[in-house]
């Protein structure tokens, strides 16, 4: 599920925290991966959304869905990762392009990685 963006913007956590709980009671059982857009968020934003994720029940928090202005950065996999601790998957989508930058999130923190691997360097 894509996280209501616009309603953490506004501050209207209990709504987003909510939202994802009813996402992960209707799935029963199947694991919840939660999208951030971390593109669109400041750092106190991606915090907060994590940790709503958590509260919530979610089995994943995941950078994007790779059709922002942006995809996974190292930066927010690091952070994803120590906020949501070892307890919760984080997956890393969007603008992974080479087996470097895989690597690169791995080493950062993400359990997944999202990418075509055709897109993915010969070298």
């Amino acid at each position: 599920m894509v996280l209501r963006v616009g309603s953490l913007k506004e501050g209207r956590d209990d709504e987003v925290a909510g939202d994802i709980a009813a996402v992960v009671r209707d799935d029963a059982g199947h694991p919840v991966k939660v999208i951030l857009e971390t593109c669109y968020l400041t750092e106190e934003e991606k915090v907060r959304a994590c940790l709503l994720a958590v509260k919530a029940g979610a089995a994943f928090v995941k950078t994007s869905t790779g059709y922002g202005s942006a995809g996974a950065t190292v930066a927010d996999l690091k952070l994803m990762r120590k906020t949501v601790g070892k307890g919760i998957g984080v997956k890393a989508a969007g603008g992974i392009r080479t087996l470097a930058d895989a690597l690169a999130m791995i080493e950062a923190g993400a359990s997944r990685i999202g990418a075509i691997l055709s897109q993915f360097d010969e070298k």
